[in-house]
């Protein structure tokens, strides 16, 4: 951990206790923040220091850190049960908020929502459903994946070998193609991807679906819109309706986790919508509720179809997390979050772009919305990762009151709560130039 030159005797004492007590598995920045308050975009440490937070509890607070809306209906509903088993029994909120998923997700079509706790838990959900309904074993995933750390949604993932370490065997049945990541062409092409010249799709066919995945097995294709752990890789505009059109051909359901892009982050309601797709099976958590955990896997009414047992939990559904749920949804739509985040994104990314002219260090920038990114390089020629820099970065950031943190290879990613305004983010990106020095 890299240490702050002025590290408070409050975050330190904290931070000896946490070492003492807490699994050392957890991803911990690289910066000794201990979080005490939030409001709207700003975190206050146990000291009182106030930062710019950048990283919306990665992707969480989409409609900002304790907004009022969601904290008054998380109050109101701790006034009458904290907790119904949704397994065994009804309530209200849930009900409620399965009916405006189906609603808002994409697809004209008959809908029903299962819910859970987490996303890696909502790509267990997906998993296990896709092989029930198709009575098929194997999966496709993406090379740079992330969707979760159990072991079925670890073993879709390929983002990094620290998640697979000594973790063997892991589910069996699944095989991985390459995503376009067209700043790092994982199949060594010099030139940009572009519509319709999908190089990895054509792997897919030519080489998966031909020597190694029989037609009659494949389940489902699983992939993220975006790629979130693997890098903020952003597909040409075209690719996931070209992969719709080949789970069709495929006769394979298409899932698409939408964990971290989900809820108005990529300047439309869900990625979904800004890709033109309509998924068999959606995968949504992390924003859901601004911060209480919860999940739902959303499918077609057709596919969720599976008999009494086959699938269940303790605190899916749960009336508390479903009440945050439906003020998070209801504050995105009235405020029409999502105009915000294609406006702010916009601009976001041509200053991103502008400070890449002056900044040699910065390799790529891209984005959609409010999901934006730069990834750092020791050389662009070589486009050498410069995971050190990161790291100096994230700290001098923090030393300057910006939270950020990174992702992929090397690259800083910049997620801020959607309730920003643009000279909040113009001065977040001022301040991570100047640590770029």
């Amino acid at each position: 951990m890299v240490k702050s030159a002025a590290k408070s005797s409050n975050s330190e004492r904290i931070i000896r206790r946490d070492k003492k007590v807490i699994s050392p598995s957890y991803t911990r920045a690289n910066y000794p923040l201990v979080i005490d308050r939030g409001k709207g975009i700003y975190l206050w440490d146990v000291d009182g220091k106030r930062y710019m937070d950048f990283t919306s509890g990665i992707a969480v607070a989409n409609v900002g850190h304790s907004n009022p809306e969601v904290v008054k209906a998380i109050r109101s509903q701790t006034e009458k049960i904290l907790h119904n088993a949704g397994t065994d029994f009804y309530n209200e909120p849930s009900v409620a908020l399965a009916e405006k998923l189906c609603q808002i997700t994409p697809g004209k079509f008959r809908k029903k929502v299962f819910f859970t706790n987490s996303g890696t838990e909502t790509v267990e959900c997906a998993f296990k459903l896709a092989r029930w309904y198709t009575k098929k074993p194997r999966m496709i995933s993406f090379l740079g994946a992330f969707h979760g750390r159990t072991f079925g949604s670890m073993s879709l993932s390929s983002s990094k070998l620290t998640h697979r370490d000594h973790f063997s065997p892991l589910v069996p049945g699944i095989d991985y193609t390459p995503f376009p990541y067209c700043y790092r062409c994982p199949l060594g092409k010099e030139h940009k991807c572009e519509d319709p010249d999908y190089e990895c799709l054509d792997y897919m066919r030519n080489q998966i679906l031909k020597r190694i995945v029989p037609k009659d097995e494949l389940a489902a294709i699983i992939a993220e819109p975006i790629q979130g752990e693997g890098g903020y890789i952003v597909p040409p505009r075209g690719f996931h309706k070209e992969l719709q059109k080949l789970c069709r051909e495929e006769n394979c359901l298409y899932i698409l986790d939408e964990i971290q892009t989900g809820f108005a982050r990529t300047g439309k309601m869900f990625a979904s919508n800004l890709y033109g797709v309509e998924p068999d099976i959606i995968c949504v958590s992390k924003a859901i509720a601004d911060g209480i955990p919860m999940g739902a896997c959303v499918a077609k009414s057709e596919i969720m179809s599976w008999p009494r047992g086959a699938h269940a939990n303790t605190f899916g559904g749960n009336p508390l997390a479903c009440s945050a749920a439906l003020a998070t949804i209801g504050y995105i739509q009235r405020e029409k979050l999502w105009l915000k985040a294609e406006k702010l994104g916009e601009f976001g990314k041509k200053y991103l772009k502008d400070l890449m002219h002056e900044k040699s260090l910065i390799g790529d920038v891209r984005g959609e919305g409010l999901m934006m990114a730069a990834e750092l390089v020791k050389d662009r020629k070589t486009k050498k990762p410069a995971p050190e820099e990161i790291e100096r970065v994230e700290a001098e950031c923090y030393k300057k009151g910006l939270i950020v943190i990174g992702c992929g290879y090397s690259t800083i990613r910049f997620i801020p709560p959607l309730v920003i305004e643009k000279d909040e983010l113009e001065r977040g990106l001022e301040i991570f130039g100047s640590a770029l020095k």
